[in-house]
């Protein structure tokens, strides 16, 4: 994977500005587009296009980040159920969308987001959140 591309993906996704929680390997940010409140991206933070390519210690390091993002998920949301997608189809760089479901809608900073297609995959189109709102989710998951 070129820099550029990680770079792009990044821009994509605005890992920076979105970030709720990072370690040595891994960044959980919140994703732009909220198919489900709280959904999020979990990326590595080096280029890579094979999830094979991680190392001993960047797996160590995912479990631990897994283990932060869905207790706090939990708290603040209340999710039924978490999935875990891991599709590089479009975006070539290894992360996963971190997608919490809901039997029933679920509101947070002024949104109120229906799991659609529970307890089906899900649709990760989404609703666009303001800067103020993704602020809002990711001031609920840091407090919880």
């Amino acid at each position: 994977m070129t820099t550029a591309n990680f770079t792009a993906f990044q821009e994509k996704f605005r890992v920076e500005a979105l970030t709720i929680f990072k370690n040595n390997g891994w960044t959980l940010s919140l994703r732009p587009n909220q198919p489900t409140l709280g959904s999020c991206i979990l990326s590595l933070n080096r280029p890579a296009e094979s999830f094979a390519d991680i190392s001993p210690d960047e797996a160590a390091q995912l479990a631990k980040i897994v283990h932060w993002g869905d207790s706090h998920l939990q708290a603040a949301f209340g999710f039924d159920k978490i999935n875990y997608l891991m599709l590089m189809m479009v975006d070539h760089h290894v992360h996963f969308h971190v997608i919490p479901r809901y039997e029933a809608a679920a509101t947070c900073a002024g949104l109120t987001i229906e799991d659609a297609t529970y307890p089906t995959p899900p649709d990760l189109g989404g609703v666009a959140v303001s800067d103020n709102q993704a602020n809002d989710i990711i001031a609920a998951i840091k407090k919880a």
